[in-house]
């Protein structure tokens, strides 16, 4: 498991506002985002870190973005409660080394179950996690509340842990106090970026975009009684968009032309029109359903760029043999036209490069145990005009004469086998593919 915990940066900072609009932004990485005892934002973020580019590549933009959220440096754990517990001490790996050792060190009042007990710990002679949890835990539980052991289990990962997970709003409102007033409008930016990051997670985790978004400001109390309670203004975008980046040049742009009457205290950001975004793929190859191209096209561009024997298509053949059924050619090659031939026998869900040779034990095939036939012989025969030629040029046919069997192994699943009668020396069963 792959833990982060978060605590606001200032200690005065209103937490229950600032975390409700952290755990919107949180949505956008995993939906298992929780608030602990009220204090902290915790995500479990193992599920999610090839789908960001790796575990490096998810903590450095957590990071990055917390910081942004006015959000102390996230610290990460296999458990939540123990990432909790090195957010509150101020350290952030907690997997430098095995988690005892790492919450061993740690003070009492790095899990709030143990801190309202510190009084008696101490005079116990106590001084971190690592000397409450040598006690006897027949003793602990006698003297304390069930709570202690509880919590330090579940920090611990010695017994599971239950979460209330976060919920994305319906409608986007997110509110957000300056921490000084600002006179210029283009200043509002610096706290309209966070609240957009809010917007950015939280459209994220409903698929979706935006096209249109309202800022709007309170003035402060001490104002004049002309320049009103506040204002607002509307940015529209010409596509479905969420990026964090245009958006906040977007407004850049518009409260560079507005004049405030009074200084603002306070903002609030509004998500107008929300629309479901289309997802664009990140592959290395082009997907033809999201450019609009066929198939042939962007096979061609990608043969172009790299090499036309590099880029290989799929061919079928008007053939019974299955070695000769399809064959490979390059992409920028025309396909031939072939009418489709009916394949009435049963075709197996991968095959083997090469047929395996099967032991045989009276007359019957084995392949992690003896094999029982379910259906068949379906005879395959045929190849004598397909001539082949080896690496030093001798000439040979390719022609089979085969009894195909659809078998059942009771370790290995379901089987296509085959059993060869071209004479009597080579007469041998063969495993050529696996049923799904």
């Amino acid at each position: 498991m792959l833990w982060a915990a978060l605590l606001p940066a200032l200690e005065n900072t209103p937490s229950t506002e600032l975390l409700h609009g952290a755990a919107q932004w949180a949505m956008q990485y995993t939906p298992r985002v929780t608030v602990l005892e009220a204090s902290a934002l915790a995500m479990e973020l193992s599920a999610s870190t090839r789908l960001f580019g790796g575990k490096r590549l998810l903590v450095e933009r957590v990071r990055n973005e917390a910081a942004e959220l006015d959000l102390r440096v996230p610290s990460w754990a296999p458990t939540s409660l123990a990432a909790l517990a090195l957010a509150r001490a101020g350290q952030t790996n907690g997997f430098s080394k095995p988690l005892a050792e790492v919450l061993d060190a740690l003070p009492f009042d790095a899990l709030s179950a143990v801190r309202v007990h510190e009084a008696t710990l101490s005079r116990l002679g106590c001084r971190n996690l690592g000397h409450v949890r040598a006690l006897p835990r027949g003793g602990l539980s006698r003297r304390f509340d069930a709570g202690l052991l509880t919590a330090m289990d579940q920090a611990y990962g010695l017994r599971p842990e239950t979460h209330a997970w976060v919920q994305p709003a319906d409608r986007f409102a997110q509110r957000l106090e300056l921490m000084s007033r600002v006179e210029l409008a283009p200043a509002m930016l610096f706290g309209a970026r966070r609240l957009l990051l809010q917007l950015c997670g939280w459209l994220a985790a409903r698929r979706s975009g935006t096209t249109a978004i309202t800022l709007k400001w309170c003035h402060d109390v001490m104002r004049s009684k002309t320049a009103g309670d506040g204002g607002e203004l509307t940015v529209r975008t010409a596509e479905v968009t969420r990026n964090i980046e245009h958006l906040s040049r977007l407004l850049a742009e518009h409260l560079a032309k507005v004049e405030l009457k009074a200084p603002v205290g306070d903002l609030e950001l509004i998500a107008d029109e929300v629309q479901p975004m289309e997802e664009r793929s990140a592959a290395l190859l082009p997907d033809p359903a999201q450019s609009g191209e066929s198939l042939a096209l962007v096979l061609e561009r990608v043969a172009a760029r790299l090499g036309p024997e590099r880029v290989l298509r799929p061919v079928t053949a008007a053939d019974h043999r299955m070695e000769w059924m399809v064959h490979w050619q390059p992409a920028d090659q025309p396909l031939p036209r072939r009418p489709l031939h009916d394949i009435s026998l049963p075709q197996p869900t991968f095959m083997l490069p090469q047929p395996l040779k099967l032991a045989v034990r009276g007359d019957r095939p084995i392949y992690q145990g003896p094999l029982i036939m379910l259906s068949g012989p379906h005879r395959v025969e045929g190849g004598w005009w397909h001539r082949l030629s080896d690496d030093q040029g001798q000439q040979s046919t390719a022609n089979v004469l085969r009894d195909y069997w659809v078998a059942l192994s009771e370790h290995a699943g379901v089987l296509w086998v085959f059993h060869t009668r071209l004479d009597d020396e080579r007469s041998a069963w063969f495993l050529q593919g696996v049923f799904a």
